[in-house]
C-alpha cells in the first residue's frame, strides 16, 4: 500500500529505526540511573524525607500541608482571576481588530504582536517593578495577574478571531442582510459560535496560565511552587516536595481537560439535537392548511 504524505520504510530503514530507538532508549535508562544514584546517595528516598508528606503522625505533617493548601490556594485566586480578565480583554480585542477601521487598525495589531512576542516573565517582572515606581500601589498577587493577562489576552484575542475567521462567510452576509448591525451581526451570530469551535484551544490555554502561575516565585509570591521552595528549605526534601507539587499540577489540569471535553461533547450534541419530534412541523402545517 502506498503512503500519501509519506514513503512506507522499508526493511533496512526499519531496522535503523528499532536500532536508533534501542539506543535511545539504553541512553535514557543510563541517564535515569544515574540520576536516581546521586539522588539515593543524598538520601533523598529515605522515609523521614517522605515524612512529612505521607505520615499523618509526622510532626510536620499538618503544618506542611497547611502550607501547601495556602500556596494551593493563592495559585488557583491568581488564575482564576488571570483566566477572567484574559477572556474578557481578549475578547475586546478581538472584536476590535476584526471591526476596526484600516486607519487604526495598526494600533491593534501592534499591541497584540507586541505582548506575543514578549515572554511572560519579563512582563510579570516589569509589572513588579514598574507599576510601583509610577506610584501603582497594589498586592504582590495583582503584579502575578497583570502580567499573566498581559500576556494571555492577546493569545486569547488571536484565538477568539481565527474562531470567527473560520465561520463561513455566508452567516455574516445573511444576518447583514436581514438589517443586523456589524456589532449584532459579531455579538450575536459569529461570537457563540467561534467559541463553540475554539472551545478546545481555549481551555488549553487557561491551562497555561494556570501553569505560569508557578512563575510568581521571582516576584515572591506565596503560590503553591514558592511555597514548597520555602518548605524544602526547611525540611531538606526536594524531590519529595517537587513530586508532590507535580502530582499536584498534573490533577488540576487533568480536571481541566476533562472539564474541555465534557463541554465539547455536551455542544456537538446540543447542535445534532433537532429542534423538535421529526413531523411535529409538517402536521401542524397540514392542521392549519385544513
Amino acid at each position: 500500500m502506498t503512503a500519501v504524505l509519506y514513503d512506507v520504510p522499508g526493511p533496512s530503514a526499519k531496522r535503523r529505526y528499532l536500532t536508533g530507538s534501542i539506543v535511545a532508549g539504553v541512553v535514557l535508562l543510563a541517564v535515569l540511573a544515574v540520576v536516581i544514584a546521586r539522588l539515593a546517595a543524598q538520601d533523598q528516598f529515605t522515609a523521614e524525607k517522605w515524612s512529612a508528606l505521607v505520615n499523618p503522625t509526622d510532626s510536620d505533617f499538618v503544618q506542611v500541608w497547611a502550607l501547601l493548601a495556602n500556596g494551593l490556594q493563592n495559585t488557583l485566586v491568581a488564575a482564576a482571576l488571570a483566566m477572567v480578565l484574559s477572556l474578557v480583554i481578549g475578547t475586546v480585542l478581538a472584536v476590535i481588530r476584526l471591526t476596526s477601521a484600516p486607519w487604526y487598525r495598526w494600533a491593534v495589531v501592534g499591541v497584540v504582536e507586541l505582548f506575543r512576542g514578549l515572554p511572560v516573565v519579563v512582563l510579570i517582572f516589569f509589572a513588579s517593578r514598574v507599576l510601583p515606581e509610577i506610584g501603582v500601589d497594589l498586592p504582590i498577587m495583582w503584579f502575578l495577574v497583570i502580567g499573566l493577562t498581559a500576556y494571555n489576552s492577546v493569545i486569547i484575542a488571536e484565538i477568539v478571531r481565527a474562531g470567527v475567521n473560520s465561520l463561513p462567510a455566508g452567516q455574516r452576509e445573511a444576518a447583514l442582510a436581514v438589517g443586523m448591525t456589524r456589532g449584532q451581526t459579531l455579538r450575536l451570530i459569529l461570537l457563540p459560535q467561534a467559541f463553540r469551535v475554539m472551545l478546545p484551544t481555549l481551555i488549553s490555554q487557561l491551562v497555561v496560565i494556570l501553569k505560569d502561575t508557578a512563575l510568581g516565585f521571582i516576584i515572591s509570591y506565596p503560590e503553591l511552587l514558592q511555597t514548597g521552595q520555602i518548605i524544602i528549605q526547611n525540611l531538606d526534601n526536594p524531590i519529595p516536595m517537587y513530586f508532590t507539587i507535580a502530582l499536584i499540577f498534573i490533577a488540576i489540569n487533568y480536571a481541566l481537560s476533562k472539564l474541555a471535553e465534557y463541554m465539547e461533547r455536551r455542544l456537538s450534541r446540543a447542535r445534532r439535537t433537532p429542534a423538535g419530534p421529526p413531523g411535529k412541523t409538517l402536521a401542524g402545517a397540514e392542521m392549519t392548511g385544513d
